[in-house]
């Protein structure tokens, strides 16, 4: 459903909601015509309508209103008094306002149909008259009585009229869509309290589920089994729907954010452009209410300490309008939020002198700090740049509030920068906190939960391969995987033991915001979806968990805060180290080692590699001579390496295919191989020995010589040249 329909549809429930409330109100009010708590209440839901309805182009249903409006006014002022005569105008009003409605939600506007609106509107500007004024104040008079020589038909007849209209409408609609529900139907409203008292009695569902299903594996009963899968698929949908209940858009937040950044534009003197993406992205609605205020502040943040003044923007070379953009997706299960501006951006320098003035970090400490240790500053309780305090900035309070409430509530906050051209602020959160997948790991003895958000990937390694891929690095050990150093935690060490000298170790790699590591634990278990809890105030202040969950047999178990353990751990500045460590060895290449044409050996940079894929014999098509298979909802043309290299082809027996997929510029070509033998990193001395069409040298890679596959041939040999 787009924008459009969306806004229409909830214009509908509450119009009608409107309407009912106001036929009450009128029948009410004929009893007691000097209401005017009543005639306020009928006036207020007529001017919504017609603001609405002026605001989504309905014209016809606008002036029905508008003319409703004025005579309402009239009443409500005490210029009118209220006769049994005005009350059946109003009332008719209401039916037709009803079956303009129900066009509306057949047709999508209010243009056409047998719903006949003019007669009315005479009728509501004729009770305006003087004539109908004079009588209905001193004289039982009925305005649906001819007033005129002209005349109009009787308000019975009319409401008749109408009433069949509506009628002849709405049988239409029934014959033409018998099984759709009207846009009241199809919705109800529900008290917020209800909708969380429901996820916290699916939570202990959910729970108790765990628990029977642990038991129910260590009984031969097959019925037992059976309701204990039966009980496992409904908790899994009923959560499910639940949970779909407390989603909403991210757009309620944003739909202030124009209002606030013209306002402040105007207050700051800046002129600014604002982009906003991604307002359909939903996530709880707790969620949702605590991120009003740090969104809010962050925006303020952009304006006022980001983007320049438009006389300073052009001396700059840059426009004159700034640009502040809101960006909101999903990533990895979580919701991930940007705020960018192209404004002045951070200078390090800058922020490490005023913390040093402020008295936040050493002179010493600074000098130990990298560029983004120093960025982080920014978010310490006192910190502030500007010269003077206003009402948008200057009292050192704000930022260190923004990451306090989004670490509240499971988030992470990170900045970037890059001066002159501007900043960005990354907000992560979870899609809810009520009930999460998680991977149970186990370390001496008790059983820990990584939230699956964090997961990356498993690794085991023993022996040989354990003493070939863990190295030291500035007095820390690091992982080579796939060409990339990667920092090892032990779970052991975080927990306050002692990291263990085995001959095999199992590493969880985990990600938090843009850093990586891995995680060593004791042994692994399993997935499972979890209820959190939030853990005691005796644990709030430790940065490792984030809170805690009820296992199946009743024990509690911790859940692991992967970022607060990062920072505890000081994984940032090992990654830098790592970065460094590969910049500095420039010369090494990661390599893809292919076995191709019965034993000969080539190799592919494996940037250039996007995925490897195994495609069943019986799927290959031709298309020319070009070999293809259908792939991801487009065609992958396929090319034999071995012919593209000039080795001899193989005989193809009816196996899987072993496929190296390559991709450029959203073009794909996939690469036929014998088997994927290693990833290797190395300096590459390449040879101009066997130089051929589709090879650019040969290399020692692994003590045996290997051909260097030019890409850019073979793919033009597939006829996607990319």
């Amino acid at each position: 459903m787009d924008d459009d329909a969306e806004i229409i549809a909830e214009f509908l429930v509450e119009s009608h909601e409107n309407l009912d409330q106001l036929d009450r109100d009128l029948v009410e009010l004929e009893q007691q015509p000097g209401s005017r708590e009543l005639l306020s209440s009928v006036f207020r839901t007529i001017h919504t309508i017609k603001g609405t309805s002026g605001f989504l182009a309905f014209n016809r249903l606008e002036e029905l209103t508008h003319a409703g409006e004025n005579l309402l006014s009239r009443l409500r002022d005490g210029e009118l008094q209220l006769t049994e005569g005005l009350a059946g105008v109003l009332l008719e009003m209401v039916d037709v306002v009803r079956a303009l409605l129900g066009l509306i939600e057949q047709s999508g506007t209010d243009a056409g149909g047998e719903v006949e609106v003019d007669p009315v509107v005479a009728r509501l500007r004729t009770a305006l008259s003087p004539m109908v004024e004079e009588a209905s104040r001193g004289t039982s008079a009925d305005v649906s009585k001819p007033a005129d020589r002209d005349g109009f038909e009787t308000l019975a007849g009319a409401r008749s009229s109408t009433n069949g209209a509506e009628a002849s409408s709405t049988n239409d609609a029934v014959e033409e869509q018998t099984d759709r529900r009207s846009a009241v139907d199809s919705s109800v409203r529900v008290d917020i309290d209800l909708l969380d008292s429901l996820v916290q009695q699916v939570g202990e569902l959910v729970l108790t589920r765990n628990q029977i299903l642990q038991k129910s594996d260590n009984v031969e009963d097959v019925e037992l089994l059976r309701a204990a899968q039966r009980l496992d698929l409904v908790a899994s949908e009923l959560q499910e729907s639940v949970m779909k209940t407390r989603m909403q858009p991210i757009g309620q937040v944003w739909a202030k954010m124009p209002r606030i950044v013209r306002d402040l534009a105007h207050q700051l003197g800046r002129e600014v452009d604002l982009h906003m993406e991604g307002h359909e992205t939903e996530l709880d609605r707790s969620l949702l209410e605590a991120l009003r205020d740090p969104l809010t502040h962050l925006v303020r943040n952009a304006m006022d300490h980001g983007i320049e003044r438009p006389g300073d923007r052009a001396a700059k070379g840059k426009p004159a309008k700034g640009v502040l953009s809101l960006r909101a997706f999903h990533e990895s299960g979580q919701v991930v939020i940007e705020i960018a501006d192209d404004g002045a951006g951070i200078d390090p320098a800058r922020i490490g002198e005023v913390a040093v003035q402020r008295g936040l970090v050493s002179r010493d400490q600074l000098s130990r700090m990298d560029a983004r240790e120093v960025i982080a500053l920014i978010f310490q309780p006192g910190f502030s740049t500007a010269d003077e305090v206003t009402n948008v900035s200057g009292r050192g309070v704000g930022m260190d509030v923004v990451r306090t409430n989004i670490e509240r509530i499971g988030g992470t906050v990170d900045m970037s920068s890059q001066p002159g051209r501007g900043t960005t602020c990354r907000v992560r959160i979870p899609l809810t906190l009520a009930i999460i997948p998680a991977l149970v790991v186990e370390e001496a003895g008790d059983r820990y939960a990584i939230p699956q958000a964090n997961l990356v990937e498993l690794v085991r390694l023993e022996g040989e391969e354990l003493r070939r891929s863990v190295e030291v690095l500035a007095g820390a050990p690091v992982l080579r995987l796939r060409g990339h150093l990667l920092p090892l935690v032990s779970l052991a060490e975080v927990l306050g033991g002692e990291r263990g000298d085995a001959d095999e170790i199992t590493v969880v790699v985990v990600a938090s915001d843009d850093l990586r590591f891995g995680l060593c634990v004791g042994q692994v278990h399993d997935t499972q979806e979890i209820v959190v809890k939030p853990i005691g105030r005796q644990l709030k202040g430790m940065s490792t968990y984030a809170g805690a969950t009820i296992m199946g047999d009743g024990k509690v178990s911790l859940i692991l805060d992967i970022g607060g353990i990062a920072q505890t751990e000081a994984v940032a500045s090992v990654v830098e180290q790592a970065v460094e460590t590969r910049h500095t060895s420039a010369d090494e290449t990661a390599l893809l080692v292919l076995e191709v044409s019965g034993g000969r050996r080539a190799a592919l940079p494996l940037h250039e590699v996007a995925r490897l894929e195994e495609f069943s014999a019986e799927i290959i098509e031709r298309t020319g001579s070009t070999e293809v298979v259908q792939y991801r909802d487009g065609i992958l043309p396929l090319v034999r390496l071995a012919d593209a290299i000039g080795l001899p082809s193989p005989a193809r027996p009816e196996v899987p295919l072993s496929v190296v997929v390559h991709e450029d510029g959203g073009r794909m070509v996939g690469i036929v191989i014998d088997k994927v033998l290693d990833v290797v990193e190395t300096e590459l001395a390449l040879s101009d020995v066997g130089r051929r069409q589709g090879v650019l040298g040969s290399a020692v890679v692994q003590d045996r010589v290997t051909d260097l596959v030019d890409l850019d041939a073979v793919v033009r040999l597939a006829g996607a040249a990319v």
